[in-house]
């Protein structure tokens, strides 16, 4: 930011006023128009990486706006733990804000100006934003999904999707997997849970030569690992441990899969089988924290299970001596 002369101290976009330009108009001097225009101006904070921003892609971004001369947000998701993630063309409103994420590279921060044709209008939108204001937004571009290649693929009928190669579904299923782990990040279980399934069935649905079977294998191996362990967070242990035992199929000594469904059994008290899978995770990765505190929690769970059972005996045989007794007498 500018400091002129009279010392003021630079804030988070506090700029001084100038008797001949406006902030605005001084940062706008180095800034790159993008729009064609000079609608929307972009100034490169940090350089991201990639591909651009695909167009219908559905986004997650960190993002402030500010009005001029002031150094509060009017508006902001950077408060919030999780950001939304959010659809060009549906979640987004601002036509500037949309322009600059198709700019962006992920892990890109960037600042834009958007005059009031590219932001709120002649309108505004009051009381917070008034009539024919250009805005600033600081805009991070955390990452991308490209949302509508999955959902017009998923939208065909198996015999259409045959038609694609096999890389087409196996990215497609990629992207679903992509988006149930999004999901899944923000507890959101049933709609990772609901992603996750649309990427298992495009993979069973679809053959492959022998040669490119392995491919389709291992894009189920880790879809299935993801259902297992969201039918955990779902207290759904018996489906947890049906998918579990899918990708066991595939790697019959895949550590994750061992790991959740010795946790599945441990949750239905089936403590010798939580035991055989919980010590077969443990062989793969002796040093596994996660694995050595489940077998743990076994052990701890287990004896209070056998002193229940104990206590339990031990009433129940002095319940029989005290009734015969009485009967004897």
């Amino acid at each position: 930011m500018e400091v002129p002369e009279s010392g003021c101290k630079p804030g988070a976009l506090r700029f001084c006023v100038s008797p001949r330009k406006s902030p605005y108009q001084r940062l706008s001097r180095r800034m790159r128009d993008i729009s064609g225009d000079r609608g929307v101006l972009k100034d490169v904070i940090r350089e991201g990486a990639g591909e651009l921003v695909t167009p219908d892609a559905s986004v997650l971004v960190k993002y402030s706006g500010y009005l001029e001369h002031m150094d509060k947000p009017f508006d902001s998701n950077c408060f919030r733990k999780t950001p939304r993630l959010m659809k060009l063309g549906e979640d987004i409103t601002l036509w500037g804000m949309e322009l600059g994420l198709l700019s962006m590279r992920r892990g890109e921060l960037a600042r834009f100006l958007f005059k009031p044709a590219y932001a709120y209008g002649t309108l505004g939108c009051p009381p917070l934003i008034p009539p024919n204001t250009t805005v600033l937004f600081e805009i991070e571009l955390l990452d991308f999904l490209d949302s509508a290649e999955s959902d017009k693929f998923c939208a065909l009928s198996a015999e259409q999707q045959d038609q694609f190669p096999l890389q087409k579904v196996l990215k497609v299923a990629a992207t679903e997997r992509e988006f149930g782990n999004y999901l899944f990040r923000q507890s959101r279980f049933y709609d990772a849970k609901v992603r996750y399934k649309r990427a298992l069935l495009l993979l069973h649905r679809r053959s492959a030569p022998p040669e490119e079977q392995h491919l389709v294998e291992a894009a189920k191996l880790l879809v299935l690992l993801n259902l297992s362990f969201t039918y955990l967070k779902l207290e759904r242990p018996a489906t947890a441990l049906r998918y579990g035992e899918q990708a066991l199929i595939i790697d019959r000594k895949n550590a994750k899969a061992l790991f959740r469904c010795g946790q599945a059994c441990l949750i239905m008290t089936e403590y010798q089988k939580a035991r055989d899978f919980l010590v077969r995770a443990q062989k793969e990765q002796p040093f596994n924290h996660d694995i050595n505190n489940e077998l743990k929690k076994l052990a701890s769970y287990y004896r209070d299970y056998t002193d229940k059972e104990k206590e339990m005996c031990h009433r129940m045989f002095a319940a029989y001596d005290n009734g015969s007794t009485v009967g004897e007498n």
